[in-house]
C-alpha cells in the first residue's frame, strides 16, 4: 500500500519541530495559507505569536534569537508583508544574529509576469541575509530548511530568508527530518595560541575586548576568570554589555555611543588588543577614529567567527576564525606569568565613576531614574531599547550583572525595545522585562501592545518623552544651532493609550515620583498585565553629556 504524501507545508513545519522551534511570531497572510494549517496541529510544540506589523514579527523573532542563540522565527506574506520585516532582517545581520524569515510568494508559474505583490527575494535580500533563497522543489524541503537552519547558525550568525510558492506548499514535501541540525563551530589551533601567549606575555598595556554573538555561559565565566586572575582589563563592544558583568573587578566599560573618554584614551594606549568576536565596526571604534591601521598592525590581535570580517578594516597582528566561546576557553588557558592588577583595578575605578549618576536640568533626572531600575530590578531583569538619546542614559548608567540581560539593535533601528520586551517575556515569562522607549521610538512599535494585551504579556515599557527625536534634534543643534525643523513631535496621552487596551498606565512628571510610579507597573506586570510608565522629560537635557543651550554654544 502506498503511504499518502506529506505536503511541503507539512514536512516544513516538522523540521521546524525537529530544530527545537517553540516560537514563530507571524502576520498571517493567504501567501502561506497552508503553513499556518500545518501549525495548528504542533500548537503543543510551537506557540504562533499573532504581531500587528512585520516589523514588529521580525523584531520579536530577532530578539528572541539574541536571547536565546537560537534562530529566531518568523512568517510573512509576500510583498509588503516581507519588505515591513525587512527591518528585522537588517538587525539580525548587523547583531549577527541567527533569525530565519519564511515568506509566502506568488506561484511559480507567475514569476516574473509582474504578479500581485511579486517580489524577488533573491534580490532584494541578497545584501541583507546571509542567504535568501526560494523553494523551487518541494521535494527538497527539509533540505533548504535544514541548510537555512545550519547557515543561520555557523560562522558569523546571522539571517535567512526563505520564499515559499503557495502552489509548492501543497505538493509532496519529499522526505521527512531525520534530527536536528548541528552547526559546525571552528577551534583555535594550539599553535596560534602559543602565539598570542608570546604577545600578552610581552605587552605593557594590554587590553581584552569581547563582543559579537553566540557567547556560551561556560565561556564567558571562563574568560572573566581569566581575566580577573592576570588583571586585564576588560572593555564590551557595542550594545554588548550584558556578556560580563559590569561589577567585574577588571571591567572597564563599553565601546558604544557617547564612550567614557578615559576608557577611549586607555584603548589608544594600548600596546596589545585581544578582540574576540567584535567586528570592531563603526560605532565601537567611533567612526573608525579609534584605532589606527598603521599600529593595529603591531597591536591588534583580532577572532571572529566569521573569516570575511578579519583584515576587513584593520590590519591585524594576529587573526583567526574562530567561534566565539571555543576561542574564549583556549585563551583562558593562557598563563603568561605576569599580571596588570593595577591597570584593571584604575580602569574598574574609572567605569564606576562614569556610570554614576549625575545633575542635570529639568524635574526628571534620566541617571537616577536609570540608577533606580538597577536598585530595584532582579539581577537577570531582561533590559530592552530602540534607537534614540534616551538609550544614551540607560547604556551609560545601567550596570548589566548576568548575561542575557540587554536586548539592543547595534543597527540603531528606532521601534525595536517594545517588540524586543514582548519577546523577551513571552520566551523567559519568569523573569522581569523592562523596555526604556523614546516618545518617537516607542510609536514605532507602540501598535504591538495589542499583541501584549491578546497574549497577557506583563513587560514594562517607560516611554521618555522629551516631544522630539531626540538624537537628530542633538545633530541639528550642532550643525544649524536654533533652526529647529522636523524634529518635534505630537504624542498621544500614554496613559490613555495603554488603558485602551487593557494595560497598566501612569505618568511620571519628577524624579522623586518614579520608584513609586514604577513599583505599581511592576505589580501589574506580575499578574500578567502590560505595563506603561509615560516619564515627562525636558529635551534641553538633550543628553547625558549637552544640553540644548550648551549645543548653541550658550
Amino acid at each position: 500500500m502506498t503511504a499518502t504524501p506529506v505536503s511541503c507545508a507539512r514536512r516544513l513545519v516538522e523540521t521546524l519541530v525537529a530544530n527545537g522551534v517553540d516560537k514563530v511570531f507571524c502576520v498571517p497572510g493567504e501567501s502561506y495559507l497552508a503553513v499556518l494549517d500545518a501549525l495548528s496541529d504542533v500548537l503543543d510544540k510551537i506557540a504562533v505569536i499573532v504581531c500587528r506589523h512585520e516589523a514588529g514579527a521580525a523584531n520579536m523573532a530577532e530578539a528572541y534569537g539574541k536571547l536565546t542563540g537560537k534562530p529566531g522565527v518568523c512568517m510573512v506574506t509576500r510583498g509588503p508583508g516581507a519588505t515591513h520585516a525587512s527591518i528585522g532582517i537588517h538587525t539580525a545581520h548587523q547583531d549577527s544574529t541567527p533569525l530565519i524569515m519564511f515568506v509566502g510568494q506568488i506561484a511559480l508559474s507567475d514569476r516574473g509576469r509582474g504578479a500581485f505583490q511579486e517580489v524577488d527575494y533573491r534580490e532584494v535580500f541578497g545584501g541583507l541575509a546571509k542567504w535568501a533563497t526560494e523553494l523551487e522543489s518541494p521535494e527538497r524541503t527539509v533540505e533548504v530548511v535544514e541548510r537555512a537552519f545550519s547557515t543561520a547558525l555557523q560562522g558569523r550568525m546571522g539571517p535567512v530568508v526563505v520564499a515559499l510558492p503557495e502552489n509548492l506548499l501543497h505538493e509532496d514535501g519529499g522526505p521527512a527530518p531525520v534530527r536536528p541540525v548541528v552547526p559546525a563551530r571552528a577551534a583555535l589551533d594550539p599553535a596560534f595560541v602559543a602565539q598570542v601567549a608570546d604577545k600578552l606575555k610581552a605587552a605593557e598595556r594590554p587590553l581584552l575586548v569581547l563582543g559579537g554573538s553566540g557567547w556560551s555561559e561556560e565561556a564567558t565565566t571562563s574568560i572573566a576568570g581569566w581575566a580577573e586572575r592576570l588583571g586585564l582589563p576588560l572593555a564590551l563592544s557595542f550594545r554588548r554589555k550584558d556578556l560580563i558583568s559590569n561589577l567585574h573587578p577588571c571591567y572597564a566599560g563599553d565601546l558604544g555611543l557617547g564612550p567614557n573618554p578615559k576608557l577611549i584614551a586607555r584603548v589608544k594606549d594600548a600596546d596589545l588588543i585581544i578582540a574576540i568576536g567584535a567586528r570592531l565596526g563603526e560605532n565601537p571604534t567611533q567612526g573608525y577614529t579609534l584605532l589606527d591601521r598603521s599600529l593595529t598592525a603591531q597591536t591588534l590581535i583580532h577572532l571572529h567567527p566569521g573569516v570575511e570580517e578579519l583584515g576587513r578594516v584593520w590590519a591585524p597582528l594576529l587573526s583567526a576564525t574562530a567561534d566565539n566561546s571555543l576561542a574564549a576557553l583556549a585563551l583562558s588557558q593562557i598563563e603568561p606569568d605576569r599580571l596588570w592588577h593595577d591597570q584593571a583595578k584604575a580602569a574598574h575605578e574609572e567605569f564606576l565613576a562614569f556610570s554614576t549618576p549625575i545633575e542635570t536640568v529639568g524635574a526628571v533626572n534620566m541617571s537616577e531614574v536609570i540608577a533606580h531600575l538597577g536598585e530595584v530590578l532582579p539581577k537577570d531583569a531582561i533590559l530592552t531599547n530602540g534607537a534614540g538619546n534616551f538609550a544614551a542614559w540607560l547604556h551609560r548608567f545601567h550596570r548589566h550583572q548576568a548575561r542575557g540581560t540587554q536586548l539592543a539593535p547595534t543597527s540603531g533601528a528606532m521601534g525595536y525595545g517594545y517588540p524586543a520586551a514582548l519577546s523577551a517575556k513571552a520566551t523567559a515569562p519568569h523573569r522581569e522585562v523592562v523596555c526604556i522607549a523614546g516618545d518617537g521610538d516607542f510609536m514605532m512599535s507602540a501598535n504591538e501592545m495589542a499583541t501584549a494585551a491578546q497574549y497577557d504579556i506583563g513587560a514594562i515599557v517607560v516611554v521618555v518623552d522629551n516631544g522630539t527625536f531626540g538624537t537628530i534634534r542633538m545633530h541639528q543643534e550642532g550643525h544649524y544651532p536654533g533652526r529647529v525643523i522636523a524634529t518635534d513631535l505630537k504624542n498621544p496621552d500614554f496613559v490613555k493609550y495603554a488603558e485602551a487596551f487593557g494595560a497598566f498606565g501612569i505618568r511620571v512628571t519628577g524624579t522623586g515620583d518614579f520608584p513609586a510610579a514604577f513599583a505599581k507597573a511592576r505589580e501589574a506586570a506580575a499578574k500578567g498585565q502590560p505595563a506603561l510608565v509615560h516619564l515627562v522629560t525636558d529635551a534641553e537635557q538633550i543628553s547625558p553629556a549637552k544640553t540644548i543651550t550648551q549645543l548653541r554654544g550658550g
